[in-house]
C-alpha cells in the first residue's frame, strides 16, 4: 500500500493517512491480519513526524481499523460489518449532498434527479 500526502491539501496530513488507509481497508486492498508499517517507519517513509503518524493510527484504532500488538505490530482488525455500512452509507450521502446542492443551483427537478439516481442504481 503506497499512501500519498500533500502539503497543499486542506486536510490535515494525518486525516489525508487516515483516509487513504481507510480506503485501502474498505476497498480490500487491505485485508484483515495485513501489517501495516511501523509508526516510526511510516513517519520516515513520508518524511513526517512520529507523532503525525501516531495521531493516525490512533484514530483508525478508535474506529475500529487497526489493532496493535505490543512487539507484534500493528495490524488491520476483523472488519466490523456495521461499521463499514456505516462508512459506505456516510460516503453515499455525502455524494448525494453535492447532487442535491447542483441539482437546486441549477433548477434541476428533484424528480428528475431521482429518476436519474434509479437508473444508475438499477445498472440500466
Amino acid at each position: 500500500m503506497q499512501i500519498l500526502i500533500s502539503n497543499n491539501a486542506t486536510k490535515p496530513i494525518y486525516e489525508q493517512i487516515v483516509t487513504q488507509i481507510k480506503n485501502a481497508i474498505m476497498s480490500g486492498e487491505l485485508k484483515c491480519g495485513d501489517s501495516l508499517p511501523s509508526m516510526r517507519m511510516l513517519a520516515k517513509d513520508l518524511h513526517i513526524s512520529v507523532i503525525t503518524t501516531q495521531k493516525a493510527y490512533e484514530e483508525l484504532q478508535r474506529a475500529g481499523f487497526i489493532e496493535s500488538a505490543a512487539g507484534k505490530g500493528t495490524f488491520v482488525s476483523s472488519p466490523n460489518k456495521e461499521f463499514i455500512l456505516e462508512e459506505q452509507m456516510r460516503l453515499a450521502e455525502e455524494k448525494l449532498q453535492e447532487v442535491a446542492d447542483i441539482g437546486r443551483t441549477n433548477g434541476i427537478q428533484l424528480d428528475k434527479l431521482c429518476e436519474i439516481l434509479t437508473m444508475f442504481y438499477e445498472g440500466e
